[in-house]
């Protein structure tokens, strides 16, 4: 049993906190090799540039088709710009035009070096086909422990 609807039926068994934090954990699993096979293609010395997470800047959200509403789950693979992430990497990922300074002084190009695009599509299958399976064994885990209390 791991249809879309027979798991929303599930889901709706839990509390939504539980049920986000159901979700959480097996989409951060499911995506692991997605960021570990984008990881493995980047060409710097870090070896962690690409992450998992469900927190996004605002524009990121206006740029994309996600829904961002209470009843909506969403993770992320990228690489999370400021101090501690690695903000060139899209520039690498998607490659620039030809750059210029104010002065007029041309600076060079960047070739789009794609890594998450051939990471998604590797692993895309595989994790979709197994995302419903392990929804449906951690919901009940966590529909088990209810009962148990």
């Amino acid at each position: 049993m791991t249809g879309g609807k027979e798991l929303e039926q599930l889901l709706a068994q839990l509390p939504t906190a539980t049920a986000k934090s159901v979700g959480r954990r097996v989409m951060k699993k499911r995506l692991k090799p997605v960021a570990d096979f984008a990881n493995a293609l980047w060409p710097g010395s870090s070896d962690d540039v690409f992450r998992i997470t469900s927190r996004v800047s605002r524009g990121q959200i206006a740029d994309s088709h996600m829904q961002r509403d209470s009843g909506t789950l969403n993770m992320f693979v990228g690489a999370p710009g400021g101090a501690l992430g690695t903000p060139e990497a899209h520039l690498i990922e998607f490659g620039t035009g030809p750059r210029y300074h104010e002065s007029g002084k041309y600076v060079g190009a960047v070739s789009a070096s794609p890594m998450l695009q051939p990471a998604w599509e590797a692993n895309r299958g595989t994790m979709l086909r197994a995302l419903g399976a392990d929804l449906f064994e951690e919901i009940q885990k966590s529909l088990a422990r209810r009962a148990a209390k």
